[in-house]
């Protein structure tokens, strides 16, 4: 199985990187070197661009951001915007690899000039204080997660109290029975067999019972940072000649009207209605009281 000839990450990354036919994904998963270059695009990105809407606002050019947990750093690109966007940054990351782990941001963090430390532990024992940060950022975390209420109390721990955090791009299914399809679609499960995903209510569950307060719960279709490295227009051209294949003439039209924000909502929240893939992504915003 594929899952035993790659059965770690940095191999399962190296292998991919090796096929023609994946460069498209590995792009996209921002897994493509220079790896500063790859860092830069991504804080230059609409996904990023949304997710700092709902940073803590810097009061000024003078003044740091505060500090921020990054959570499963993997390469550090998120550690770099962070920085980037004046926070001072934990990369927290289990992985030594210098490809895909603490070994990777270490490189970045120094070619980049960036505050970035790096230490290597695991979500569920955060080696941290009480109330030691503004900002707990976890892109794609909580699915890999063995014990995804242990986690979200950890979390909650070391934030300061109206520290936020913000968890993103979180496999959700409907059913239980969903998660073998979920396995069969992932591009990248396959190679090394350590994806996983929850029922929205279990994320829901696990972030409220911490202690959280939950400011809002982001849906697949409504941000750029679930629908990421597609872009709002690639999107809605994209839905637009679906329905040019199904109702002839239809594609043009629902084009032109997608791009008008009322309809684009409405078409938004008829999708989630049927949406049901297994694996779709969520994101949530939250805060410690």
């Amino acid at each position: 199985m594929a899952e035993q000839a790659h059965g770690n990450w940095e191999s399962a990354v190296r292998h991919l990187r090796e096929q023609p036919d994946q460069q498209e994904l590995i792009i996209a998963a921002y897994y493509d070197d220079p790896l500063i270059d790859a860092a830069e695009r991504y804080w230059r990105s609409e996904e990023w661009a949304a997710i700092r809407s709902f940073l803590p606002t810097i009061k000024g050019p003078a003044v740091a951001a505060g500090t921020a947990l990054d959570v499963g750093a993997g390469r550090g690109i998120a550690s770099f915007a962070l920085a980037k966007d004046g926070y001072t940054v934990t990369a927290l990351e289990p992985d030594s690899s210098s490809l895909v782990g603490a070994g990777a941001i270490r490189s970045l963090a120094k070619a980049a000039s960036l505050p970035v430390t790096v230490v290597q532990e695991f979500s569920e024992r955060l080696p941290f204080a009480d109330s030691s940060f503004d900002v707990v950022f976890a892109r794609a975390v909580l699915h890999h997660t063995r014990d995804l209420n242990a986690v979200c109390r950890e979390f909650l721990r070391v934030l300061k109290p109206g520290g936020k955090l913000i968890a993103v791009r979180e496999h959700v299914i409907s059913r239980t029975e969903d998660l073998d399809a979920f396995f069969e679609v992932h591009p990248l499960h396959k190679w090394y067999g350590g994806e996983n995903a929850f029922l929205l209510s279990q994320y829901q569950q696990a972030i409220g019972s911490a202690g959280f307060v939950v400011d809002k719960i982001i849906a697949p279709l409504e941000s750029p940072i679930n629908f990421a490295p597609q872009t709002l227009a690639s999107l809605q051209a994209g839905i637009s000649e679906r329905a040019g294949r199904i109702i002839p003439g239809m594609g043009i039209l629902s084009g032109y009207l997608m791009r008008i924000p009322l309809v684009w909502n409405l078409v938004r929240m008829a999708l989630r209605a049927v949406d049901h893939r297994p694996g779709r992504l969520y994101s949530f915003i939250a805060h410690r009281p």
